[in-house]
């Protein structure tokens, strides 16, 4: 053992004295500074660059002149390269000052660095299904949602605007519905949404504003990040990518990562954006005018044979019959006004680098009044790395608070499109609200109704990392949320007719609600190549605790309407909701990464979970995927096809994702205190063997590169089958309960295609980029045994997709009657549900979008169409034809006149028998049609301005549009989102961006 130490002391003194004799050696040659520049091939600078010597961690960036400096030797090689272009080595040798200029390069395929999550890869080497939208997409957009700026630009994801409030969340779906619940506060469909490695709860907010309420979508958490802060998206869509997340990622997985600075010595770096624009209403209904309002209106007492009344008909007999008024113009045709304020800082040195930005955004509405929708944001990225770039650190922190100032008016709109064209005039002559002698109820008494949400979200995460050994890394993510939500909804007096103000009371409605969560992730990770072999591994924990409370309160009877919204002056409190929720997850999770001389590769994730939604026996569940790529292009026998197939890449993937996307503490019995206090009545029944929802994805996918990469094409195919539903299952009246927790034997299956095809030219002044993206989903319930006896018999189908309607068959208007008619399917003389036999599918059949961006010298046109492709409700006037309010002019000229008459309108009618068959035919197939469109969902031009000499490193002037132009059948204001609500805005934005 001695002779062992001695011969280990030994060697160790050779290898000090060969290290200091070398290190004598390396320092005895002569140092260098050498200068340059970096610009592209017209003569931009280039900041960010990154300049490094060839085998050694020396290293800088040039600033936003495109200048850099750096130390070297004659022998030393600079290595010099930037995301997009090609990178070259230039031998320093006796020079000392470079002009260096960069050429795109079409062929970055293994450059572009993919976030997946807990790791990174490359578009070249991935093995699963990622796609990502870069800033340049998005923060020009005036969109108060970063999710709103992703329709149509995503195949698969599905992004729809219900309304154009702002404020409003948007549905999203990836690869279609996982899940039967599909409820505001029980959704099964939503996808994980991580903000800079913190997973953050984006369950919209409840709210009691019409304008913003859980028909609508509720209000949205991510409303608070700032799009302008985003350096990109990235979305995970099958088994391969999403696996590792485990029960959290069964519905996708949504990766926002926001803005960074590089490193590198470099000087301060300032940035600025700011625009305005304006927004309207992009379309509105051709309605009838007064003359053919009051002939309808007199026909309908004729053919029922009736007289009009100051009752019934003060359209006729006490409204002006020559007035006319555009309701649609007068309650929301105004003009909404939007501005939008962003500021950034970055700099540091080459170990430590800083990016801070702030933000500010507001819309006003295109309502009457002065309703406004007003954003705050901050956002701060600190990164450090030691010399030896063994200890890394990451600190990201948004913060971020809007206020909503609307009122409460869900009708606000549909009352638009139903009022008589002569209802009496807003205000009287002394300027208040009009009443009419109480013959209507006056649509500006809504706007009394004010109401204000404001929400605050900090969302901060700490990265520290340490290179135990070049191949051995451990790393420690930590990240906190905190969101507070309050909302006041204001009733006063003025809102109710004057005539009724002995009979009611002014009053407040007030939501609150406390979202707290911390998350902590020790991770380690090996890298090791092995002669041709690479391997890429992880494991890690996750531990996470959230609490969510909740607080609803209505204030009643208030002597004074300043008072309003003051609980203490409120006659009476009631407190109608007052809840604390606990939720604790915990997971231990692994991937194992292989790749074979750069053309096979193969990826193994998995993940043990647990979660507290589930009883002792059922909280721990497995999953887990496995990933495969093959690039043929590498194959030798392949090289023959390269000039023309120069890259080609068949990957697949299967695994299986949980989801626990249920209400906490669904396992226990519960109870709740009885009115008054005094005791307590149970409210839940308990089941603690429900289980986790799993959801088996399938993917295969082939990937084309032609001429060097110039033209892209991926195709992919993907089966999605998720089982053991997790429902509230319906029960008897008689148990005292209308549902328990449990899981349903039934199976929903997601099948599609999904094509992407992208090319790129670039000439000496000239550069155009295209690409297209196109989805083919299909959705279908494959199995639930026992439907027919179960409560979703009249709900759901086996082999029809989840959002269907069931429909009676609609056969006409009846020449004679001028009544809609229908097929009476049993004979029965009656028509209920078991005369409903068609069905009709309402999901997206079809739909994607086409980019193109040119480029000439310094001018720049982008521009994007949407199209969609599905079925939906036909806009038809809500109240029945004939009574008491306005119709579209294409419906009145098709109406069912007299007898014998063939006609595809009924005839105008205040009897039950016209309004039975109305309704009938609203629930019938009928009234659906083809709601396919074709949208222009943005156009921009900008321009960089020549004023480099002034010390700016770009001044770029630019236009924006949205929503500019619809091609659709659908005759109502939206085909995105068919019905009543406020359509999404035409926007047209002017701005100025600056570095410098």
């Amino acid at each position: 053992m001695k002779i062992l130490t001695t011969r280990l002391t030994g060697a160790a003194w050779i290898l000090v004295s060969l290290f200091w004799a070398t290190g004598n050696l390396l320092w005895a040659m002569p140092q260098q500074t050498v200068f340059g520049t970096i610009t592209d091939t017209e003569q931009n600078p280039i900041p960010g660059v990154s300049i490094r010597l060839l085998n050694s961690n020396t290293g800088t960036q040039t600033d936003m002149q495109g200048a850099f400096s750096i130390q070297a030797q004659p022998s030393d090689t600079l290595s010099i390269s930037y995301l997009g272009f090609k990178t070259i080595r230039l031998p320093v040798g006796n020079q000392t000052h470079f002009t260096i200029v960069l050429q795109q390069d079409i062929t970055y395929l293994g450059e572009v660095t993919i976030n997946a999550g807990y790791y990174t890869t490359t578009r070249r080497e991935q093995t699963g299904n990622i796609t990502r939208v870069n800033d340049e997409e998005i923060e020009r957009q005036p969109v108060t949602n970063p999710l709103a700026a992703l329709q149509g630009r995503m195949p698969g994801v599905s992004v729809v605007q219900r309304s154009g409030v702002p404020g409003n969340a948007p549905a999203v779906q990836i690869r279609g519905q996982n899940s039967l619940r599909s409820g505001f506060n029980n959704s099964g469909n939503r996808p994980l949404y991580i903000i800079d490695g913190v997973p953050i709860d984006s369950d919209p907010l409840n709210s009691f504003s019409g304008l913003t309420s859980p028909n609508l979508g509720g209000i949205d958490p991510l409303n608070t990040l700032n799009p302008a802060a985003i350096e990109r998206i990235e979305v995970l869509k099958d088994a391969d990518a999403t696996a590792i997340y485990g029960s959290r990622g069964a519905n996708g997985v949504i990766l926002i990562t926001t803005k960074k600075g590089t490193g590198g010595k470099q000087k301060t770096r300032f940035n600025a954006q700011v625009y305005t624009g304006v927004g309207e209403v992009p379309r509105k209904l051709d309605l009838i005018k007064t003359a053919d309002y009051i002939s309808l209106r007199q026909e309908a007492f004729a053919n029922d044979g009736a007289r009009p009344t100051e009752t019934n008909a003060p359209d006729l007999l006490l409204w002006d019959t020559d007035r006319y008024t555009d309701w649609q113009e007068t309650l929301f045709g105004a003009t909404a006004q939007t501005t939008g304020v962003n500021l950034g800082v970055n700099g540091g040195s080459t170990y430590t680098y800083y990016n801070l930005s702030l933000g500010y955004q507001q819309e006003t509405s295109v309502f009457p009044g002065d309703f406004k929708y007003n954003k705050l944001t901050a956002t701060l990225s600190l990164n450090h790395r030691s010399s030896d770039e063994r200890f890394k650190l990451q600190l990201s922190t948004l913060i971020g608070r809007d206020t909503n100032r609307q009122f409460d008016g869900s009708s606000f709109v549909s009352t638009a499109l139903s009022l008589a064209p002569n209802a009496p005039a807003l205000y009287t002559d002394d300027g208040e609200l009009n009443w009419e002698d109480s013959s209507w109820t006056n649509p500006l008494a809504t706007l009394y109704r004010e109401s204000q949400a404001q929400v605050q979200q900090l969302i901060s995460n700490l990265s520290l990392s340490y290179s135990i050994t070049p191949e051995l890394e451990a790393k420690l993510s930590a990240g906190y949320t905190l969101l507070n939500s309050d909302e006041l909804v204001k009733q006063p007096l003025q809102f109710y007719n004057p005539a009724l103000w002995s009979f009611v009371s002014s009053r407040s409605l007030h939501i609150g609600a406390k979202r707290q969560s911390f998350i902590a992730e020790p991770q380690l990770n090996y890298r090791n190549s092995f002669g041709k072999f690479n391997l890429d591994a992880l494991v890690g924990a996750t531990l996470q605790h959230r609490a969510t409370t909740g607080l609803n309160m209505v204030g009643i009877g208030y002597a004074n309407d300043q008072l309003l919204g003051n609980l203490a002056a409120a006659e009476q409190v009631v407190v109608t909701d007052n809840t604390t929720q606990e939720y604790a997850y915990a997971a231990a999770f692994g991937r194992v990464g292989l790749r074979y001389a750069h053309k096979y590769y193969l990826n193994l994730t998995g993940r043990r979970d647990g979660s507290s939604r589930f009883g002792p026996s059922r909280r721990l569940a497995t999953f887990g995927a496995l990933g495969g790529a093959w690039i043929l292009s590498e194959e030798h026998w392949m090289q023959a096809l390269t000039p023309v197939l120069s890259f080609t890449k068949l990957r697949g993937s299967y695994g299986s994702a949980g989801s626990d996307q249920i209400g906490d503490y669904g396992y226990l019995d519960t109870y709740s205190a009885t009115p008054g206090g005094g005791g307590l009545y149970p409210t839940q029944l308990t089941n603690p063997v429900y289980s986790w929802e799993r959801n088996r994805k399938l993917e295969l996918a082939l990937e084309l590169g032609f001429w060097n990469d110039k033209v892209r094409l991926n195709t992919s195919w993907y089966r999605n089958r998720s089982s053991n539903q997790l429902v509230g299952y319906n029960l008897p009246a008689i148990t005292g309960f209308t549902n328990v927790q449990a899981n349903l034997d039934a199976t929903v299956e997601n099948t599609g295609w999904e094509f992407e095809a992208a090319t790129q030219m670039h000439a000496e002044r000239f550069s155009w980029q295209a690409s297209l993206n196109v989805s083919i989903p299909k959705n279908r319930l494959r199995s639930f045994p026992g439907i027919e006896e179960s409560a979703y018999a009249n709900t759901y189908k086996v082999g029809e997709p989840l959002n269907i309607q069931l429909l009676y068959d609609y056969t006409g208007v009846d020449p004679e009657t001028g009544l809609y008619t229908f097929v009476d399917v049993n004979e029965d003389g009656v028509y209920n549900l078991d005369d409903r036999v068609v069905v009709k599918d309402l999901t997206r059949t079809l739909f994607g979008g086409f980019r193109n961006q040119f480029t000439y010298g310094r001018v720049s046109l982008d521009f994007l169409w949407e199209f969609v492709v599905q079925d939906g409700q036909q806009y038809y006037a809500s109240g029945v034809p004939g009574r008491l309010g306005t119709l579209l002019q294409e419906d009145y000229d098709r109406r069912w006149q007299g007898p014998g008459d063939s006609a595809s309108f009924q005839k105008l009618s205040q009897g039950l028998d016209a309004l039975r068959s109305y309704f009938r035919f609203q629930t019938s197939a009928g009234s659906y049609t083809d709601t396919s469109f074709l949208r222009l969902r943005t156009l921009g031009l900008s321009y960089k301005l020549p004023l480099e000499t002034l010390g700016l490193t770009t001044c770029t002037v630019f236009m924006q549009g949205q929503n500019l132009f619809t091609l659709t059948k659908y005759r109502g204001l939206d085909p995105q989102a068919p019905g009543t609500s406020l359509p999404a805005l035409r926007m047209l934005t002017a701005g100025l961006k600056l570095n410098f």
